[in-house]
């Protein structure tokens, strides 16, 4: 089983009709891990380890991807069985730099509408400073009725 799968101490473990492979290889090589499914705060950590850029501190491209991953994911549990999500607006705003440790993102909905679907992602460092502050926007591509014959 992936790391990203495992749900000790999760309140909210991942859904069962979202599929094992859902998991991307960006974030695998990122090290993200969702840790908590729950629709309205999903939960994501991310090691800084790896993650850096040449100064030492942790790089803003994969803090973006790591509020691009949790956003997505939120937007595909509103979506629902069969329903796929593409993102089309992020924004980020750096607040302070993370050096060592896990990054944690809590994803927020501001708006979970039937085309488009906006949430907040706040990410903090190991001791719950403030690092970045990101907005997603998804569409919204909900499931399509079968096609009789």
């Amino acid at each position: 089983m992936p790391q990203w799968l495992a749900c000790d101490g999760v309140t909210h473990p991942r859904p069962d009709w979202l599929p094992a492979d859902t998991q991307g290889p960006l974030d695998d090589k990122l090290g993200i891990r969702i840790t908590e499914w729950d629709p309205d705060r999903l939960v994501a950590t991310m090691p800084v380890a790896g993650n850096e850029q040449p100064f030492g501190l942790l790089h803003g491209g994969a803090t973006c991807a790591l509020a691009e991953s949790i956003g997505s994911y939120a937007a595909v549990l509103h979506a629902g069985p069969g329903g796929s999500v593409v993102g089309i607006e992020l924004n980020a705003s750096y607040l302070s730099a993370a050096r060592s440790g896990l990054v944690t993102a809590v994803c927020t909905p501001v708006r979970r509408g039937r085309t488009l679907a906006t949430f907040l992602i706040s990410v903090t460092d190991d001791a719950g400073r403030p690092t970045a502050s990101a907005r997603l926007t998804c569409m919204i591509r909900p499931a399509r009725p079968a096609r009789a014959g």
